[in-house]
């Protein structure tokens, strides 16, 4: 348990300078972690006998994420389909050592963790890199122009016995949006997960996937959609300023898109036949087994974020 809370709070200091520093520093760790965890991957599936294309995998992730830090989407989907293509040829020219179903697997991985990833790096950028004597996005700014009809109530209309009292909870930090945005991403992943183990450990009765999970319970999916939710409001309306409505639904979608994240990562180390999926985390297994959930509420969120007019 001390190992596993080490490594915790090493794990927060680290990612609150990348997310807050942003630049080059967020974009160099997001493909770090993307290479551990196709070293999991690719690690996991081999035990399973699937040989993947490991070189061709680690820099098809490598171009992609670099797109992605640069904006470039074309560029990005080039890579991708550019790599889907060399890795099928290879079970051409290495017909009997790359067999159809190692590249199916490999191009997969490609796509499980590149594209995840890649929108991570989106989200954060979202409004990080403005154009030449264009002043940068502000979160403060977001969350007054998108503000909905419950933001706008005046409520001290109906307090004024209480003149001194300020009713404008939110903080308002003036950081720039993606870095609001991804704090917001983060917090909400992390909550699905906590409330999910505190309350399905505390009271979880009645199995939510018994064949791929045994540990996930209704219980505690239902603690992880409260625990989200009440995260959104928190980190997202009460501290930076976003809409409170629009903060509530993605509560309830990323602690759907986390679940499922999880059921996902569960499924391939049940194939595999493996409890963890690595050893680089000490006390919480591998980067897959602490991101999982992130590879499906990230680009949940970006679309999210996209779509309901927030930024």
């Amino acid at each position: 348990m001390a190992l596993r809370i080490i490594t915790g709070i090493i794990g927060i200091v680290i990612a609150a300078f990348v997310i807050q520093y942003g630049g080059a520093p967020f974009a160099g760790f997001a493909i770090f972690l993307s290479l551990l965890a196709w070293h999991e991957y690719s690690a996991a599936f081999r035990r399973a006998g699937v040989i993947t294309t490991y070189i061709f995998g680690a820099l098809a992730l490598v171009l992609m994420l670099c797109c992605a830090w640069l904006g470039n989407v074309e560029e990005l989907l080039a890579v991708l389909t550019l790599s889907m293509m060399m890795i099928f040829l290879l079970t051409v020219i290495l017909r009997g050592s790359t067999r159809p179903t190692d590249a199916c697997v490999s191009v997969a991985g490609i796509m499980y963790i590149g594209l995840p990833f890649a929108h991570l790096i989106f989200l954060r950028f979202l409004s990080d890199e403005p154009q030449p004597g264009e002043p940068i996005t502000t979160v403060k700014e977001i969350a007054t122009n998108n503000a909905t009809i419950l933001d706008k109530i005046d409520l001290g209309k109906f307090l004024d016995f209480l003149p001194t009292l300020d009713l404008n909870l939110s903080l308002n930090l003036n950081v720039d949006a993606g870095c609001a945005l991804v704090w917001v991403l983060f917090a909400c992943t992390w909550a699905s997960d906590t409330f999910a183990y505190f309350v399905g450990t505390a009271i979880g009765s009645h199995k939510l996937a018994a064949t791929i999970s045994p540990g996930k319970t209704v219980e505690g999916f239902l603690g992880s959609i409260f625990g989200t939710i009440l995260t959104a409001l928190i980190v997202g309306t009460l501290i930076f300023g976003l809409p409170l409505v629009k903060m509530a639904v993605a509560g309830f979608i990323l602690a759907l898109a986390a679940t499922l994240g999880d059921l996902v990562e569960s499924v391939l180390k049940r194939f595999a036949n493996t409890k963890e999926s690595g050893i680089f985390l000490p006390g919480h297994g591998g980067v897959l087994d602490r991101f999982d959930s992130m590879l499906y509420t990230a680009p949940v969120f970006y679309y999210f974020v996209i779509l309901s007019g927030i930024a």
